[in-house]
């Protein structure tokens, strides 16, 4: 099961266990993975702004508070796929996961005859997926800009060398159909995009960033926007 389709998963149980929970064991069981990848997983649909409860101790677990189930939501078939095609289409992008799952919790509260015609739809989309970002490095770098850590990675230059860098990150930017991490790099000491596709491995460091800010990128170009939340 990819990680998309497990956050989504993951989702639903919180919702369906109500007001008793489900245990991090049990989560752990039913998904086949460890409890360090449950807290993992927690930790993202938190930060992606579902309401969930932690209950700590012997009996305890997770949950999700009422307002975390979506009321009915009104989307024409073609609205409903175009979400999808977007998110299934860019799985470089950062915390594409979480898109993914959102996007399939929308899906699930769709009327009956939509959801329908958006299945219909969608099996007329293909998405090639090959090439992406493998996702411990995507985690792990959608996790160090959240907490505006540092990360270690293990980067393969155009000529095929790999150097070892500890990167301040402070944006991720998208150019010509590639994604990059853009970031001050402590070994070169000076500001350096790297492209994500070129991560061999990252990790993130208990070291907080210093504070670097997207003004010392320079200016964007004129046609690049940010994802702000009212644009």
């Amino acid at each position: 099961m990819r990680r998309s389709e497990r956050l989504h998963a993951m989702t639903e149980s919180l919702r369906r266990s109500g007001a008793r929970g489900v245990t991090a064991d049990r989560l752990a069981a039913e998904y086949g993975v460890s409890l360090r990848t449950v807290k993992r997983d927690i930790d993202a649909l938190e930060n992606s702004g579902l309401p969930i409860w932690a209950r700590p101790g012997p009996g305890g677990g997770y949950g999700m508070l009422p307002q975390g189930n979506l009321p009915p939501i009104s989307l024409s078939p073609a609205q409903a796929v175009a979400l999808l095609a977007a998110v299934s289409a860019a799985p470089d992008a950062p915390y594409a996961d979480l898109a993914s799952a959102g996007v399939r919790k929308i899906l699930d509260v769709l009327d009956p005859g939509t959801r329908a015609r958006a299945d219909d739809l969608a099996q007329r989309i293909w998405v090639n997926g090959d090439g992406a970002t493998s996702r411990p490095v995507q985690s792990a770098l959608e996790e160090a800009m959240a907490e505006q850590r540092v990360a270690r990675i293990r980067y393969r230059s155009a000529a095929g060398d790999e150097t070892v860098r500890d990167v301040e990150p402070v944006i991720f930017a998208s150019t010509g159909g590639r994604w990059y991490l853009i970031g001050r790099c402590r070994l070169r000491d000076a500001m350096r995009w790297f492209l994500i596709s070129r991560v061999v491995s990252a990790r993130v460091t208990r070291e907080a960033c210093v504070g670097h800010t997207v003004e010392e990128i320079g200016a964007p170009p004129a046609s690049a926007t940010s994802l702000s939340a009212h644009g």
